[in-house]
C-alpha cells in the first residue's frame, strides 16, 4: 500500500515531460521571438543607447522626451489612429460589399473575382509607385479625368489634407484578401434561412441584418482585428509614397525625414525606424515600439470586449 503513490507520481512526471517535449518548439519560438525581444525592448526604453556604446540607465528620460519634446511623436500617433479607424473600417465595408456583389452575380462572377483579387498580389512598393503616378496632381490620369468632368482636382500625396485618403484608396484597391474571405463566409450561410425569411415577408435589408450578419459576424470580427494589426504595422506604403511625392527616389545615401507632406503620412512604425536607425537613439525607438504594442493590445482588447455588439449576436453578459 505504501508504494502505490510512487508509480502514480512517476506516471504524472512522464506525462508532464512528454507534454513539455511536444510543446518545446512553441516554447522555444515564443521565448526567442517574443518574450526575449519584448523584455529587451522594455529594458532599452529606460536606457541611453546608440548601438555602439554600452547602454546606460537613464530612468524615464526617454519617455519624457517622447511625450513632451519629440516633435514627430504626436503627428505619428494621430496618423496611426486615423488609419486604424478609417482605413480599417473602409476596407472591411468595401470588402464585404464586393463579396456580396460577386456572390449575387449570375454571369461573369469568376472574371470579377479575378479582377478584384489580382491587385492584392501586387508588391506593396510597386503598387504604391503606381498609385503615386496615377494620382500625380499635375500629370496623373486621375486628376485629368476629374478635371474633364468639372470636379475638383486634389493634390493627393502632395497635399497634407489628402495624403491619408489617398493611402486609404490604395488600401481599398488591394482589398482582394478580404473579398475572398467574405465570399467564403457568405456562401456558407444556409439558404434555408433566406427562404424562410422570404416566406415571412422579410425584405433585403431585413434578411441581411437578421440572417447574413449573424452568420458572418465571426468573420467580420476576424477582419477587423487583423485589419487593426495591419494598420498598426503600416510602414512601406506611406514611406514610399512620401519619398516619391517629395522627389526623393535616389540611393541609400540620401537622408529623408519621413512624413511628407507636412508629417501627414508619418506613422509609428516609421518613427521607430527614424529614431533607431536614423538618429541612433535606440532608447526612444524602444519606447515608441512599446507605445505601438500597447495601442495594438488596447484596440484588440476593445474589439474583443465589444464583440457581442460587433457580431450582432445580441448576447449581453
Amino acid at each position: 500500500m505504501s508504494t502505490s503513490p510512487h508509480p502514480l507520481r512517476t506516471k504524472r512526471r512522464r506525462s508532464a515531460l512528454r507534454t513539455a517535449a511536444f510543446m518545446s518548439p512553441w516554447l522555444i519560438g515564443f521565448s526567442v521571438f517574443f518574450a526575449y525581444p519584448l523584455v529587451s525592448t522594455v529594458y532599452f526604453s529606460f536606457t541611453k543607447y546608440d548601438g555602439f556604446r554600452p547602454p546606460v540607465f537613464n530612468g524615464l528620460d526617454n519617455w519624457t522626451y517622447l511625450f513632451t519634446q519629440y516633435p514627430l511623436f504626436w503627428p505619428a500617433m494621430g496618423n496611426t489612429v486615423w488609419l486604424v479607424i478609417l482605413m480599417t473600417g473602409c476596407r472591411v465595408l468595401f470588402g464585404l460589399g464586393i463579396g456580396l456583389l460577386i456572390t449575387r452575380i449570375k454571369t461573369g462572377a469568376g472574371l470579377f473575382r479575378t479582377l478584384f483579387y489580382v491587385p492584392y498580389l501586387a508588391p506593396p512598393v510597386a503598387a504604391t509607385l503606381a498609385f503615386v503616378f496615377l494620382l500625380n496632381p499635375g500629370t496623373g490620369p486621375a486628376n485629368t479625368l476629374l478635371d474633364a468632368v468639372g470636379l475638383p482636382t486634389p493634390g493627393w500625396f502632395t497635399d497634407p489634407d489628402w495624403s491619408k485618403p489617398a493611402l486609404t484608396l490604395l488600401a481599398l484597391w488591394g482589398v482582394g484578401d478580404l473579398m475572398v474571405i467574405f465570399m467564403a463566409a457568405l456562401l456558407d450561410v444556409p439558404k434555408e434561412q433566406y427562404e424562410a425569411a422570404e416566406l415571412d415577408g422579410a425584405g433585403p435589408w431585413q434578411r441581411f441584418r437578421h440572417i447574413t450578419l449573424p452568420n458572418i459576424s465571426p468573420i467580420i470580427l476576424f477582419a477587423v482585428v487583423t485589419g487593426v494589426i495591419q494598420a498598426m504595422q503600416y510602414y512601406t506604403q506611406p514611406l514610399v509614397a512620401g519619398k516619391v511625392a517629395a522627389g526623393v527616389i535616389g540611393g541609400s545615401g540620401q537622408q529623408f525625414e519621413p512624413g511628407y507632406p507636412d508629417k501627414s503620412t508619418l506613422t509609428l512604425p516609421q518613427l521607430v525606424y527614424n529614431a533607431g536607425f536614423q538618429r541612433f537613439d535606440y532608447g526612444t525607438a524602444c519606447a515608441v515600439a512599446l507605445v505601438l504594442f500597447a495601442l495594438s493590445m488596447a484596440f484588440t482588447a476593445l474589439l474583443m470586449r465589444r464583440r457581442g455588439g460587433l457580431m450582432g449576436t445580441g448576447d449581453h453578459a
